[in-house]
């Protein structure tokens, strides 16, 4: 850890192909202000992504990465974090990605509670493959293979975390960056699973939850009188379907994460004498 990092640190020599406007900047901007405001470094942090537009990130930020298969970061984050206790790790992915075929592995990761951040661009629908419905899309919401809409309710990821057990549920929006960065630095801090949903618009494809949208109707639970530490304050938000929340909903302060419970705290790169020379032989083959 160290104060001397800049969020600038973390931005790599690649430069984002995301159409102009799109919420990810934002949102990765927050993510990285985040990382250097608790003190990380790019060479303790690592990044997780999945497919689709949000799944370039660990291209554009600069520290260790990996761009996974759809729907499979979080074990990958899960694995790594375990493997070494030391790093950040920080996965990235969308809504399609978290909430469609990574579905299953998101509710066990939450339960799972393991000590790392899961940060989620959701703006409800598909865009890297061109507009299709998103699990997190409105009933009436039309696109070229949905024209009467998906005709289903959207998934409520929030709810899926706090059934799941989880312990740091919070709600950002891309385009207010002093907000956003505060949430996803909360979740970084917090001992065990953070996670942020964040309201990333996606201005080609999407041109109803837009920035204008958001900015008029989401409700900062900050400037409310919401206990995030009370459960039923926080399901009472989530389930509340009339309103957009931003925030943290929901903390569990007595939180012990899964890697510290089980006494999981030095890098397993690090192998004892005497070890068995085949357990050797894999170490040097992965390592």
């Amino acid at each position: 850890m160290s104060s001397d990092i800049r969020f600038t640190d973390f931005k790599s020599d690649k430069q984002p192909t995301w159409c102009p406007g799109c919420g990810d900047f934002g949102t990765m901007n927050g993510m990285m202000k985040a990382l250097a405001n608790t003190g990380n470094s790019p060479d303790d942090t690592f990044v997780v992504a999945g497919i689709g537009c949000s799944g370039k990130i660990g291209t554009y930020m600069h520290s260790y990465a990996l761009h996974g298969v759809h729907g499979r970061a979080l074990p990958v984050g899960i694995g790594t974090k375990l493997a070494n206790p030391n790093l950040e790790v920080m996965v990235a992915g969308g809504d399609g990605d978290g909430y469609s075929i990574g579905a299953g592995h998101f509710i066990h990761a939450v339960r799972r509670n393991v000590d790392m951040t899961y940060v989620v661009m959701d703006n409800r629908i598909y865009g890297l493959t061109k507009g299709q419905a998103s699990p997190t899309s409105r009933e009436e919401f039309e696109t070229a293979t949905t024209p009467e809409g998906p005709k289903q309710p959207p998934v409520n990821p929030l709810a899926l975390a706090l059934a799941a057990g989880g312990t740091f549920i919070a709600q950002s929006f891309s385009s207010d960056s002093q907000r956003h960065t505060e949430i996803v630095k909360k979740a970084i801090e917090h001992d065990g699973f953070g996670f942020v949903n964040v309201y990333s618009p996606c201005v080609t494809f999407n041109d109803v939850d837009t920035y204008d949208y958001f900015r008029d109707t989401i409700v900062d639970l900050s400037e409310t009188d919401h206990d995030p530490n009370d459960y039923d304050d926080a399901k009472s938000a989530i389930l509340d379907a009339d309103k957009e929340y931003q925030g943290v909903i929901y903390q569990d302060d007595g939180s012990v994460p899964f890697d510290e419970r089980e006494g999981l705290t030095d890098s397993m790169a690090d192998i004892p004498e005497g070890a068995p020379e085949d357990a050797m032989d894999l170490v040097r083959e992965f390592y």
